[in-house]
């Protein structure tokens, strides 16, 4: 059992006046052995700041290795309830895995025996 786990950014929306993002959807690609068995889909919201840095990539110039490094960036920030960090990339890979497994190793089953 060999599984990878593929992020990939499946839209953008974007200011139209100065190319900021302003969201992204991505989503989590799971397979086990080149197969896809599982996915995981979400979005990050970006707040523009009152003034774009220096360091602000052009949208004509973005290219989604640097765009899933926000995403990931923005996930691993998120606080819970509490207020307490929590690493948002890390859960979603460890459930995809969870679910991987229990799809290649069932523990429950449906149907009727007649």
């Amino acid at each position: 059992m060999a599984i990878t786990k593929t992020w990939q950014v499946n839209t953008m929306e974007r200011d139209l006046s100065d190319g900021h993002v302003n969201k992204v959807i991505y989503r989590v690609i799971g397979k086990d052995d080149g197969v896809e068995k599982d996915r995981a889909t979400g979005e990050v919201e970006f707040t523009k700041p009152s003034s774009l840095p220096s360091d602000f990539v052009k949208y004509e110039k973005l290219d989604e290795a640097t765009v899933l490094s926000w995403v990931k960036e923005k996930l691993k920030e998120e606080k819970d309830a509490e207020g307490k960090v929590i690493d948002r990339v890390a859960l979603i890979e460890k459930a995809i895995d969870d679910n991987i497994a229990l799809i290649n190793t069932p523990v429950t089953a449906t149907g009727k025996p007649f």
